[in-house]
């Protein structure tokens, strides 16, 4: 397929799919959305795989890569990559950048008369270092510089955008909080369980952030042995790394915790299906749309009290909340909440959906991308 010569909106990320994060998905969902509601889309980010081809069209979305020359930690050195979204943004009347990104601000002033549209989903993270402490203050700088520029900031909620390392400069910008899409995942079949006793889940990247080593060894004080803990999730292409050896050590040779691998598809309605609690321990979390899809399917979340992450058990009183880093609080809020009866859970799940579910994410950037479209230029719909 042959591109058009302008486009509604350029997004601009490093990483896009077949990739998978929170990010990335909410990105997707967002573009191949717009592109279903006739809007010309187009993604630049990075060739994070050599085998995915620079340019193609996926569910409507043109996707055109940059060639990574080389890989630091989180991030890649990729010079096309800003050059590359500058040249797209000019053909465009909106660019949307998704960070936290390092090359944000580059592609920010390089973007021309396209409108900026910049999505904070949440500050840098990097494990404990002095070179990482310098990346994670550079790539603040980068997302500062493009804030400054942007006629609007998207967050997942006003909680988050207050809880940031880079609220001082957000506040000075039209904010507007939507939350990540989410997706409805109910109607899967419990083929993960392993007979009657409590099954708690994780879903997410295995990386030092999600705090996973404090969810095993709170399960581990669980001396059931009907209990079963299911760790879904990527590990293998994981940008920066996986701890997948760290969390097998502090598993050990407990027979009741198993590592699922990356889910896609119904094994993903399967998972939700095959749960009693979910569990999102993060130390650096925004807003869980792991979490808020568990919900939906009837299963309460005990995340950390972080900015963000918790906004969804707060608005909705279906889970519980504790302090990062603390096995003892995480095991008592499992139990906790594995006792909760199914009139509650039923009740969590129409209140989740109902402020989470849908296309309202779409409507609330169909409206926000609407009233940036400048008059008189560019393309329409």
């Amino acid at each position: 397929m042959t591109p058009p010569d302008r486009f509604h909106v350029t997004v601009m990320l490093d990483y896009y799919a077949p990739y998978v994060s929170g990010l990335t998905e909410a990105a997707r969902l967002t573009a191949e959305g717009m592109a279903a509601r006739g809007w010309d889309i187009a993604v630049v980010c990075a060739q994070h795989d050599p085998a995915l081809p620079e340019y193609e069209v996926i569910n409507g979305v043109h996707v055109f890569r940059a060639p990574v020359l080389a890989r630091v930690s989180r991030g890649f050195i990729a010079p096309r990559l800003p050059l590359l979204a500058g040249r797209l943004a000019a053909r465009s009347d909106i660019l949307h950048i998704h960070l936290p990104n390092p090359e944000a601000a580059f592609v920010a002033a390089l973007r021309r008369r396209a409108r900026l549209v910049v999505t904070y989903h949440i500050d840098a993270f990097l494990p404990e270092g002095l070179v990482n402490r310098f990346g994670m203050r550079m790539v603040d700088e980068s997302c500062r510089a493009a804030i400054r520029r942007a006629d609007l900031v998207i967050t997942n909620s006003e909680d988050q955008a207050r809880g940031s390392r880079i609220w001082p400069t957000i506040r000075r910008r039209e904010l507007r909080p939507i939350p990540s899409p989410c997706v409805d995942r109910n109607g899967g079949t419990p083929r993960m369980r392993e007979g009657d006793g409590l099954h708690i889940g994780f879903m997410g990247r295995i990386t030092v952030d999600k705090g996973i080593e404090y969810l095993i060894r709170a399960f581990r004080d669980i001396h059931d042995p009907a209990a079963r803990l299911l760790i879904a999730g990527d590990h293998t292409t994981v940008a920066g790394g996986s701890n997948i050896e760290q969390l097998r050590r502090e598993a050990g040779d407990d027979p009741r915790i198993r590592f699922t691998g990356l889910l896609r598809g119904e094994r993903v309605r399967d998972f939700y299906a095959s749960i009693d609690v979910f569990a999102l321990p993060s130390v650096s979390e925004s807003f869980g749309i792991v979490q808020v899809e568990a919900m939906m399917s009837g299963t309460p979340s005990v995340t950390t009290d972080l900015p963000g992450s918790r906004y969804p058990v707060e608005v909705t009183g279906f889970g519980r909340l504790i302090p990062p880093r603390d096995p003892a609080a995480l095991r008592e809020a499992l139990l906790e909440m594995a006792a909760l009866p199914a009139e509650a859970r039923r009740e969590g799940s129409e209140l989740a959906t109902k402020l989470f579910g849908g296309d309202a994410f779409l409507d609330a950037h169909e409206e926000a991308y609407r009233k940036l479209l400048p008059s008189g230029t560019g393309v329409r719909l």
